[in-house]
């Protein structure tokens, strides 16, 4: 049978450094930019802010290698300053030997003080039997590298193809990321990789007679299989240069089949204490390699992530870059098989800085460049079914205008496997960390879904109740509406102040945080049967909860209207995938808090036909910490 094979061509954007916005989004408040491209700000009746793009040490750019051989070997030069006095440890990637195949560390060298460059001795290396996949006799092989900086500090983990001829050793192509496959559905799969240089590549699955040959070099790759066949294994070969990738994966069952299944649910991944791995530049790779390993060997079909993957909090896209790179290596081995979605948290912010308030104050702008939102969408691949922005809103003060806020593109969005739907949600969008300092500046707050997230969410919820191949959703969302320990202060609670709430062009909205809350509970319960409840995180630890009407909600001296549930909902919060735990504090729902937990954690759901159960496991032990019947 004859698989037609599309091509989906995407520009890769480089390092986009310190350019300078032309002019302020309209939802902002009183800024103007100097001529230095700092924004200053303007407000008569408040102290004055200068806000700037705060400089990185470490970027995807400057970490980034230009590779020259020799007859001996490679050499590696770095432009990044602090690499220097630092090391390289390398070793060769046994491609085809295994499943999971990863870079087998042996050696290290030096990388030079005054120039930067690190030089890898393949040929003595190699010659004294370490190679142990046969690249002097094939002429080529992969290898992986790992840097670390003079302090021990690992910032990035790279990898380099070669050819070995009778004139030494020469850099290839590389394959630097992926192959992955995502947006997995019953007849269609995206696989997407990323390379060192533009290159030609090509693809071929052993359903199909053609193979795709990229038309155009690119850097950035990404080809749409369709016309897939539903549950079935498809084998696939990305072949760049010399390498040859062979990986696989298994389409779902079409819309309607109750066929069992699996997935996996995590969130929180920045970096940890305790050095190594753990914090390999912004994320700890140590938890997230074992969550994805546990995945596998469960036999998940998916892993859905929701937030904080990094530490973030920086003002240069290739920084940010940089730091979902490293969480995406932690998890490559993984992603070539099964599929892994991403949500954003308030630590994926990317945005202006305040040297007198020490933090991040704002989203970047230009939004399409130096924005949160544009760079998650940029390293990521998702589903294109969310809403476009919150352009048009009551709130917007140019409405007739694009461009006032960022885009929603692929971190708000929706997909199922058989029977289920998960609805992720943006809970950060447009986020400014220091809001209660900087109202008049404007931006929304942590926690907050902002008013066209919430049409689209009621549309969206509207379509799939009245869709009979569908029993179960998820909605995931980086913050809690019920936080129960390090959160309680803010979430969708904010210790029970509803004042809290987004400033647009320095006005309030309406809405405050608890009423915002409600609506979502009310959409949730009230208006849809088949939400299960909340994938959440923020907080570093496991623990669920019954929401249900007798379930105390509200603070004390609540003036507003009071939501009644007409069913419960679940609220599952595992922020336990590596970032420094928080313990449980006391709330005024305390009572109906099961299970809490401050290990590592991975939630696996087992999904048959209507019936639903959790398990969650400490990924570093294996031991079961919870089990419960969902439904």
């Amino acid at each position: 049978m004859r698989k037609a094979l599309f091509l989906l061509p995407i520009a890769f954007i480089g390092s986009l450094s310190f350019a300078q916005p032309s002019a302020v989004p309209a939802a902002y408040g009183p800024l103007r930019i100097d001529a230095d491209g700092t924004l200053v700000s303007t407000s008569p009746n408040h102290p004055s802010i200068r806000l700037r793009r705060k400089e990185a040490t470490y970027t995807l750019s400057n970490v980034t290698p230009t590779v020259r051989g020799d007859m001996e070997g490679l050499r590696f030069i770095f432009s990044a300053q602090h690499l220097r006095k630092g090391r390289l440890t390398y070793g060769l990637i046994p491609y085809h030997q295994h499943r999971y195949p990863t870079a087998v560390l042996r050696f290290e060298t030096n990388i030079d003080s005054s120039t930067g460059e690190a030089f890898l001795p393949l040929k003595k290396h190699l010659e004294k039997g370490y190679d142990h996949i046969g690249a002097l006799k094939r002429g080529f092989g992969v290898l992986g590298y790992r840097l670390t900086d003079a302090k021990g500090l690992i910032i990035y983990e790279g990898k380099q193809a070669f050819a070995y001829t009778e004139r030494g050793f020469e850099p290839r192509p590389t394959i630097l990321r992926g192959p992955f496959v995502s947006r997995l559905k019953h007849n269609q799969a995206v696989i997407w990789y990323e390379t060192s240089e533009p290159v030609f590549t090509t693809i071929k699955t052993d359903h199909a007679e053609d193979t795709f040959f990229s038309r155009t070099r690119h850097l950035r790759h990404e080809v749409v299989l369709t016309n897939l066949v539903p549950e079935t294994e498809y084998g696939y070969t990305v072949s760049c240069d010399s390498a040859h990738l062979r990986f696989h994966f298994r389409t779902p069952p079409p819309p309607g089949a109750r066929t069992p299944f699996t997935f996996a649910y995590a969130s929180d991944s920045r970096s940890g204490y305790g050095g190594g791995e753990r914090d390999i530049y912004g994320t700890n790779a140590q938890i997230m390699a074992r969550i994805g390993a546990l995945s596998a060997k469960e036999n998940a079909v998916f892993v859905q992530f929701t937030g904080d993957l990094v530490n973030g909090y920086v003002s240069e896209p290739d920084e940010m870059r940089l730091q979902l790179v490293n969480w995406i290596h932690a998890v490559e081995p993984f992603w070539h098989y099964l599929p892994f979605y991403v949500g954003m948290g308030n630590h994926e912010s990317l945005g202006w800085y305040s040297d007198s308030l020490r933090w991040i104050v704002a989203d970047g702008f230009p939004y399409d460049t130096h924005s949160a939102e544009a760079i998650f969408a940029e390293v990521f691949v998702h589903e294109l079914n969310g809403p476009q922005s919150e352009d048009g809103s009551l709130y917007d003060p140019d409405p007739y205008r694009r461009g006032d806020f960022p885009s929603y593109r692929e971190n708000v969005y929706h997909y199922r496997y058989g029977n289920t739907a998960v609805v992720v949600l943006n809970s950060d969008y447009w986020y400014a960390p220091l809001l209660s300092r900087t109202r008049y500046i404007g931006g929304n707050l942590h926690g907050y879904l902002m008013d066209e997230q919430m049409r689209w969410l009621k549309a969206i919820l509207a379509d799939m109740e009245a869709d009979s191949t569908l029993d179960h959703i998820f909605i995931t969302v980086h913050t809690p509406p019920f936080p129960n320990g390090g959160h309680v202060r803010d979430c969708m609670w904010y210790g029970g102040n509803n004042e809290h709430r987004p400033y647009i062009a320095g006005k309030p909205v309406e809405k405050g945080i608890i009423e915002r809350r409600d609506e979502l509970l009310d959409l949730c319960a009230n208006q849809s049967s088949k939400v299960v409840g909340f994938l959440c995180g923020d907080e570093h630890n496991y623990n669920r909860m019954r929401i249900e009407e007798a379930m105390p909600r509200y603070p004390e001296k609540w003036d507003k209207p009071r939501l009644t549930l007409r069913r419960p909902l679940w609220q599952i919060i595992n922020g336990a995938a590596g970032a420094p735990f928080y313990g449980q504090e006391p709330t005024p729902w305390s009572a109906w808090v099961e299970g809490f937990s401050v290990q590592n954690a991975l939630c696996l759901f087992d999904i048959d036909g209507p019936h639903i159960r959790m398990r969650v496991v400490n990924p570093d032990t294996l031991e079961e910490i919870d089990r419960v019947d969902i439904r």
